[in-house]
């Protein structure tokens, strides 16, 4: 489930539904576990009796509101928001939430930068905790060409902190989806795309640390990649033109189909034997900023890629070159060319113990009876 800043895993737990923030880890640690702290929950006392109870705030539960506003979306609503408020004000409750959120207090952070950003999410996810909206999050397929097995990532992010990314696959194009966003991108936004078919040839160790060399080879493959796509184009709109002269269909369309599936299937093929090559040494060149300095020191395989970058309030967004790094089945880089800063995603593996998780039409279910309830 979604919402504006954090993903919500939904358990029942005996009598009661609940719904769980689901937390990345303190900045930059990407290999911890992930945070959880309780967010509403819906008591089932009788059959035909509910209560909605919001957890937010730091004096216990109080009275909430679920409403169903379509298919896979529902929101909640608190009744009682000054059970949210501090008697310290604004102020305690930013310093509250500062080392919940990020593990440190306001006097630990001294980039001028990063404190205006931190500021910036507190004032954004302090204007939803009155009401928030939710919606199902459908994880990617997996298929056994895949480069690595899709899934939930959480990721650096320089000043923004760790965020979490959904990657999947789709035939020779690997896309990375924010789940949680920022003041720059917000949640949904593809954050990176990467080029299966244009893997990158890094130079040795030495060499690597060069970052005007790894600019030189990234920028080359951008050229390749925008000729090889004006010449998809030309070719395409050679064909409409083709098939626009004739009166009468054109050749047997299962051919064609038959060929785009022979086109895919060796690229997949080609992926699949370039799955797991040998591991070779990394390690980033000098300059690129890192929030995690005990990134893998060696990887399997780097891909040409794209990462979207924005202003505040996503503006201009504009899509940039980079370098995607596979170290292994579970952790991947991203070397954002133009910022000359790295991201390292970490796969979130989480279990829940002591509590079922409903099916996805059962809770469908218990939703509605909750709302007739309260209607």
């Amino acid at each position: 489930i979604l919402c504006a800043l954090s993903a919500i895993p939904l358990q029942v737990d005996g009598l009661f539904i609940i719904g769980w923030m689901y937390l990345p880890p303190h900045d930059p640690h990407v290999d911890d576990p992930m945070r959880f702290k309780p967010l509403f929950r819906i008591h089932l006392m009788e059959r035909k009796c509910a209560t909605v109870e919001c957890m937010y705030g730091h004096k216990g539960p109080h009275n909430g509101h679920i409403q169903i506003l379509k298919k896979d979306e529902f929101s909640t609503k608190c009744n009682q928001t000054d059970h949210h408020r501090m008697s310290g004000g604004r102020q305690e409750e930013f310093r509250t939430w500062l080392r919940e959120e990020w593990g440190r207090t306001l006097e630990d952070i001294f980039h001028e930068h990063m404190q205006e950003l931190i500021l910036m999410k507190f004032i954004y996810t302090s204007q939803y905790d009155n009401c928030l909206t939710y919606r199902r999050i459908y994880l990617p397929p997996s298929s056994p060409d895949d480069l690595i097995k899709p899934g939930l990532f959480k990721g650096t992010y320089g000043s923004h902190g760790l965020e979490i990314v959904m990657l999947s696959f789709h035939g020779k194009k690997a896309k990375g989806t924010k789940i949680t966003g920022d003041p720059n991108i917000p949640a949904g936004q593809q954050t990176v795309e990467i080029d299966l078919a244009h893997p990158l040839q890094l130079p040795d160790v030495e060499n690597l640390r060069d970052f005007s060399e790894l600019s030189r080879i990234v920028l080359e493959v951008r050229e390749q990649v925008w000729q090889e796509e004006q010449e998809e184009e030309h070719r395409q709109e050679e064909e409409d033109r083709s098939q626009q002269a004739v009166s009468q269909p054109a050749a047997n369309p299962l051919s064609g189909e038959g060929a785009e599936g022979e086109e895919t299937a060796a690229g997949a093929e080609g992926m699949t034997q370039d799955k797991a090559p040998a591991s070779r040494p990394f390690v980033l060149p000098m300059g690129v900023i890192s929030r995690n300095e005990d990134y893998p020191r060696t990887c399997r395989i780097c891909f040409y890629g794209t990462g979207l970058i924005a202003g505040h309030g996503f503006t201009s967004p504009e899509r940039t070159p980079g370098v995607f790094v596979l170290f292994d089945d579970d952790r991947f880089g991203f070397i954002w060319l133009e910022l000359k800063s790295f991201s390292l995603y970490s796969r979130i593996k989480v279990s829940f113990q002591n509590a079922e998780a409903p099916s996805r039409e059962a809770f469908d279910e218990m939703l509605k009876n909750i709302q007739s309830l309260a209607t």
